[in-house]
C-alpha cells in the first residue's frame, strides 16, 4: 500500500476525468482477502463466509461485557442528554467523566493505554451512549474511528504510536480535517497546501470546513497537498502556531457537536509527524473510512431501538376510536416495519462488526453497505415513529415534560438522525463507492475493452482475457442452489429467503453484465442505475444477515429464538418487496426524462415555478471560498479543563 497520487490541482477547476482518476488512484486495488459482499454482487452466495454466524473472541467478550457495564452506569448517571440539547454543548463534567471512563481509548490497544475493545463491543458502547446523547457518541466516534487513533493504527510508525496513542487514550481529543469550503467528495480539488521546508518539514496553509471535534481537539489529522507529490496526511497539534478556529458551526441536529472552520497559516509540521509517504494521504483517508464507517450504524441502530420502544408503548396506551392506535391496521403496518427494520439493521451491524474483528475478511463493501443501509432505513424508522406519535412526536421533550407528559425526544431524534445520510460519505457517494467495488472484477478483465483511450492491440488482449473469464462466469449465473426447493433446509422456514437471495444474486450479476454490454464506458455515468444495483445488493446482504442471526439464536438456545425467527421472516418479506421493486426499476424508469428535466431546471427554463413567494436571500455567495492567508479573527477554540 505504497501507491501515491500525483496531482496538481490546488482547488481550481478540475475536469471530470482528472477527478475520477484521483479517486481511482487512491483505491485499494487488490482483494487479498475474501469478501461476502463482493461475491454477492458477482452472483455467488458465499454463505460459508458468514455462516455459522461469527462469534466474538472469548477474551473480547470478557473485556467487552465488563466495560459495557461501566458504560451503562456512566451513561445513566453522568450524561444529561436534555441539558446538552438545551445548552448546545457537552459540559466539562461529562468530558471529564468520559476521560475517567477511558472512553477516548475504547479502540486503542492496551499496550498504548487504551481499553482495547473489539469493533463489536465498541459499536455496542456507542449505541448505549447515543441513547442518551447522539452528540457524545459523535464526539467519541469522530475522535477514534476517523481521528488520529485509526490512521496511526493502520499507517503510523511505532514512534508515532508511542508518542500520540497514550495521550489520546488518556483523553486528548482528535479530529479529522479533509473537507474544505469548496471540496467535499471530490478530493482532486483539495487546496490546502503543505510546502516543504529546508529542514525536511512542511508549512501548511489552507482552510478546513466541518471538522467534527475541531473546536476542542488537541490533535488533528490534516490532509494537505505537497507539491509534485500529492495529497499527504499529517498529525498536527491543534495549538500549533498559525492555527485558528475561526468558527463553531451550528446545525439542525446533533446539538453539542463541536464542529469548526479551521484556518492554517504557515503551520510548521516536522517530517516525523507525516503519516505514511508523501502522496499517500488520500489512500490513508479512504482506508481509514473503510472501517471508520462502521461506527456510524451503531447510533442508527440505537435510534431505531429507541423509536421502537417509545412507539410500542405509546401505540398500546393511546386509544382512538375505541381501541389502541396500534391495533388499527394502518398503524399496525408501520409498527411491523419498525420492529422488522430494527431487527434487520442490528443483524447487519452485528455481522459487519464481527467480520471486521476477524482479520481474514476484506470488509470495504460490507462496511459501506452497513453505513448506507442503517442510515437510510434508520431514517425511515425514526420518521415512522414521529408519524405514529403525531403531535407528541413533533413536540419537544422539554415541552412535553413542562405539561406533565413523558419527555420523549422524537423530534430531536429526527433532527439528529438526518445527518447520518450525509456523514462520512453521503448515500449517493456510498452507492457510487460500492458500485465501483462491485464491478471491480469486470473492470479488471474487460476495462481496457471499454476504455476509449486504449489502442486496438490493447483491446485485442483485453478481449481475449474477457472472453476467457465470461466463458466460465456467465454459465454459472444460469442455475444455482436457489432453484432447488431442498436447499438451505438447515434454516428451517427461513430457507426460502436464502433461496431467493441466491437467485436474486445471480439475477443482479446478470443485470450488471447486461448494463456493461449496453453502456460500456458510459455505465459510470448511469448513477441512478448503479444506485439501484447497490440497493438491491444491500437488501440481499441484510436478508442474509437476518437469516444467519436467527439461525445463531436457535442454535444457541436463546430464549428469544422463536421471536428472532419471526422477525427475520417478516424482515425478509419486506426486503424482498423492496428488492423486487428495484429490479423492476432497473429497466423501467424515468432516468433519461429526469436527466433532461434537471438540465432544464439548471438552465432556468422552469424558474417561473419559483414565482409567488418572497425570493431567497441574495446576501452572500452560495459557496464561500476562503483563500489561505493570515487569520483575521480570534480563535474560538474551546479549552477543556483536564
Amino acid at each position: 500500500m505504497t501507491a501515491t497520487v500525483r496531482d496538481e490541482h490546488p482547488g481550481g477547476h478540475v475536469d471530470e476525468a482528472t477527478a475520477r482518476e484521483t479517486a481511482e488512484q487512491a483505491r485499494e486495488t487488490e482483494w487479498r482477502k475474501p469478501s461476502f459482499g463482493r461475491e454477492l454482487f458477482l452472483g455467488r452466495l458465499r454463505l460459508d463466509l458468514v455462516h455459522p454466524h461469527p462469534e466474538p473472541d472469548p477474551a473480547d467478550v470478557e473485556r467487552g461485557e465488563a466495560y459495557l457495564a461501566r458504560v451503562r452506569e456512566f451513561t445513566a448517571t453522568r450524561i444529561d442528554g436534555r441539558r446538552i440539547e438545551r445548552e448546545d454543548r457537552i459540559d466539562d463534567d461529562t468530558l471529564r467523566g468520559l476521560r475517567e471512563l477511558g472512553a477516548f481509548g475504547m479502540k486503542i490497544d492496551p499496550a498504548y493505554g487504551g481499553v482495547g475493545l473489539s469493533q463489536y463491543y465498541y459499536g455496542r458502547a456507542l449505541m448505549i451512549i447515543s441513547s442518551a446523547s447522539p452528540a457524545v457518541a459523535a464526539l467519541l466516534s469522530a475522535h477514534q474511528s476517523i481521528g488520529v487513533p485509526q490512521p496511526l493504527k493502520l499507517f503510523g510508525t511505532e514512534a508515532q504510536k508511542r508518542r500520540y496513542l497514550p495521550r489520546l487514550a488518556a483523553g486528548e481529543i482528535s479530529a479529522f480535517l479533509l473537507t474544505e469550503p469548496d471540496v467535499g467528495s471530490d478530493p482532486a480539488r483539495l487546496a490546502t497546501s503543505a510546502t516543504r521546508t529546508d529542514d525536511g518539514g512542511y508549512r501548511i496553509d489552507g482552510v478546513k470546513l466541518w471538522a467534527t471535534n475541531g473546536v476542542l481537539a488537541d490533535l488533528l489529522v490534516v490532509l494537505a497537498r505537497v507539491p509534485d507529490a500529492g495529497i499527504t496526511a499529517f498529525v498536527v497539534p491543534a495549538d500549533a502556531e498559525g492555527i485558528t478556529v475561526e468558527r463553531r458551526n451550528s446545525f439542525m441536529g446533533l446539538r453539542g457537536l463541536e464542529n469548526s472552520v479551521t484556518r492554517f497559516d504557515r503551520v510548521y509540521v516536522p517530517a516525523a509527524d507525516r503519516i505514511g509517504a508523501e502522496g499517500q494521504g488520500l489512500k490513508i483517508a479512504l482506508t481509514t473510512l473503510n472501517t471508520g464507517r462502521l461506527a456510524l450504524p451503531a447510533p442508527c441502530v440505537g435510534a431505531a431501538k429507541y423509536s421502537l420502544a417509545v412507539t410500542r408503548q405509546f401505540a398500546a396506551a393511546r386509544v382512538q376510536w375505541g381501541k389502541p392506535v396500534g391495533a388499527h391496521e394502518a398503524v399496525a403496518g408501520q409498527l411491523a416495519e419498525l420492529a422488522a427494520g430494527t431487527y434487520g439493521m442490528e443483524a447487519v451491524l452485528d455481522l459487519c462488526d464481527l467480520l471486521a474483528d476477524d482479520d481474514r475478511n476484506d470488509i470495504r463493501i460490507e462496511a459501506a453497505i452497513a453505513k448506507l443501509y442503517a442510515s437510510e432505513l434508520g431514517w425511515r424508522i425514526v420518521d415512522a415513529a414521529m408519524q405514529i406519535r403525531g403531535g407528541r412526536g413533533y413536540e419537544t421533550a422539554d415541552s412535553l415534560a413542562a405539561r406533565g407528559e413523558r419527555p420523549i425526544r422524537t423530534e430531536q431524534l429526527l433532527r439528529d438522525m438526518r445527518i447520518n445520510r450525509i456523514f462520512e460519505g453521503s448515500s449517493e457517494i456510498m452507492r457510487l463507492f460500492i458500485a465501483r467495488e462491485a464491478v471491480d472484477q469486470h473492470l479488471s478483465v474487460a476495462g481496457e475493452l471499454i476504455d476509449p483511450k486504449v489502442a486496438l492491440p490493447g483491446k485485442a488482449r483485453a478481449g481475449a482475457r474477457a472472453g476467457a473469464f465470461y466463458a466460465r462466469w456467465l454459465p454459472g449465473l444460469t442455475v444455482g442452489r436457489g432453484q432447488n426447493p431442498a436447499s438451505y433446509t438447515e434454516f428451517g422456514p427461513l430457507a426460502r429467503h436464502l433461496r431467493y437471495v441466491e437467485r436474486a444474486s445471480r439475477r443482479l450479476a446478470r443485470s450488471t453484465f447486461y448494463a456493461m454490454a449496453r453502456w460500456q464506458g458510459g455505465l459510470e455515468r448511469k448513477e441512478r442505475f448503479l444506485g439501484r444495483i447497490v440497493d438491491i445488493g444491500a437488501e440481499l446482504f441484510a436478508m442474509t444477515a437476518a437469516c444467519v442471526r436467527a439461525s445463531r439464536d436457535e442454535r444457541a438456545g436463546s430464549p428469544h429464538a422463536a421471536a428472532s425467527a419471526e422477525l427475520a421472516d417478516l424482515f425478509c418479506v419486506q426486503a424482498t418487496a423492496r428488492a423486487e421493486a428495484l429490479f423492476d426499476a432497473l429497466w423501467r424508469n424515468d432516468d433519461e426524462l429526469a436527466r433532461r428535466a434537471a438540465a432544464r431546471v439548471l438552465d432556468g427554463r422552469y424558474a417561473f415555478l419559483e414565482e409567488g413567494i418572497l425570493p431567497p436571500s441574495d446576501d452572500g455567495p452560495w459557496v464561500a471560498h476562503h483563500e489561505p492567508g493570515p487569520a483575521t479573527v480570534p480563535s474560538v477554540r474551546r479549552h477543556v479543563p483536564r
